[in-house]
């Protein structure tokens, strides 16, 4: 094990030490949300390892104990990420599936001896993980669930999360989404064999999907309850505690800003920053409304590409809440931490899915009206213009934007999700 220090927070330490396992994807995104949260564990008194794939490592910014587990063969981590940034078609997602797959597969071959060499008293799963689930079945390791993205838990009122439809508010809509759980159930049928082939090896019956893998103790969920759709009952805890950040200092923001102009801030997070032609279609829209343009492309572009974007500023990284808190506008992918970073600043989205759950995001961001939704394969610079032009006008965007900010800032989701994390595991 990989032993790091961290600091401690200024609270009542907790009844009972747990040494928990935090098992997650590696993915960049996925990997620092579990970091805040062993993080903040470690500074109640408890011990919190992070389990890894090889490689996954380099995503962590900070303190955290880590274990390795190497990744499957012939597969490496820097792969698997380069193939999720590129995902696209039927192909792309069959092929994130299989990864997805051999992931889950690799891990329940190696959890099981890892985790009792650690002697860990709970775990906390990433929902898109379910051998975290399957393995602590298998040990009668009480655990938690973790929704970094969009919570899986079904309702018959909610579209799959990779679907940017709306909710259903009447039979047609409950029908559709129906048949759009059907196709998911075929998409992921490499996912479901994995689960179901390790289920029987375990000794555990009726595990065949990830919602089946959850925690029957409850999820533990970044999205606020005030953007989810609403939710008619799962019959286990879902727990909408916001963003898991850490607290840090405020940063410097390295660039002038004109306050007579509007100022968009553009990202595509660290996995879509190389998508060139969304970048300048929403440049050249800004240049038609002389707004100003920062965008942080993650370093998915080359300098070339970079220098030819037309944005007003353009860079690889950004202090991303300091760039938002004085945006009038955030053009996003729709990731869960860029939109709620915005929200968190009370400002209004041009939303732009890529991949994965962020379809289902941009849906929300409509739901609510925080925002306007733009698809990634028709865009234009004269759609973008118009979106952009779409928020500027209408307060109302901003308006909403504000008050789900206010209501996500008025309690930690770290000390909401501690809080639960000692509750529900130590009744265990």
């Amino acid at each position: 094990m990989h032993s790091r220090t961290s600091s401690s927070e200024d609270e009542a330490p907790p009844e009972i030490d747990l040494r928990l396992a935090l098992i997650c994807p590696p993915f960049p995104s996925h990997v620092q949300v579990f970091e805040v949260l062993a993080s903040a564990l470690v500074g109640r008194g408890h011990e919190a390892i992070l389990i890894l794939q090889e490689g996954a490592q380099a995503f962590l910014s900070g303190d955290a104990s880590y274990e390795l587990i190497p990744p499957p063969a012939g597969s490496s981590t820097e792969q698997v990420i380069r193939q999720a940034a590129g995902a696209s078609g039927l192909l792309g997602v069959l092929r994130t599936v299989a990864n997805s797959a051999a992931a889950t597969d690799n891990l329940c071959s190696h959890l099981p001896k890892v985790l009792n060499r650690l002697a860990v008293d709970a775990i906390i799963a990433d929902q898109m993980e379910p051998a975290g689930g399957l393995v602590a079945r298998h040990l009668g390791l009480p655990y938690l669930s973790l929704a970094c993205a969009l919570p899986l838990e079904r309702d018959e009122r909610i579209p799959p999360p990779y679907l940017d439809w709306p909710y259903a508010d009447d039979d047609a809509g409950i029908k559709r989404n129906r048949g759009g759980e059907m196709v998911s159930r075929l998409l992921l049928s490499a996912q479901r064999r994995t689960i179901k082939r390790w289920a029987e090896r375990f000794g555990l019956s009726n595990l065949e999907t990830l919602e089946d893998c959850l925690s029957p103790a409850g999820t533990i969920a970044q999205l606020p309850k005030t953007l989810d759709y609403p939710r008619t009952g799962w019959g286990r805890p879902l727990l909408h505690v916001g963003p898991l950040r850490e607290q840090r200092a405020r940063e410097e923001l390295p660039i002038e800003i004109d306050p007579g102009r509007p100022f968009v801030f553009m990202s595509l997070g660290t996995l879509q920053g190389h998508r060139y032609s969304i970048f300048r279609a929403v440049a050249k829209a800004c240049q038609s409304l002389d707004a100003q343009l920062l965008v942080a492309h993650c370093g998915g572009l080359n300098s070339t590409q970079a220098a030819s974007v037309g944005a007003t500023w353009i860079t690889d990284f950004v202090p991303q809440r300091e760039a938002l808190a004085r945006a009038d506008i955030c053009v996003t992918h729709c990731g869960q931490n860029t939109v709620l970073d915005a929200l968190e600043a009370g400002k209004p989205l041009l939303a732009i899915p890529i991949a994965f759950d962020q379809p289902g995001m941009a849906a929300r961001i409509v739901h609510h009206g925080l925002g306007v939704k733009l698809t990634a394969r028709s865009l234009t610079s004269r759609k973008a213009q118009h979106a952009l032009e779409t928020l500027l006008q209408n307060p109302s965007y901003t308006q909403r934007a504000h008050a789900v900010g206010a209501q996500m800032g008025s309690e930690s989701g770290v000390t909401k999700a501690i809080a639960h994390v000692e509750g529900l595991l130590q009744t265990n």
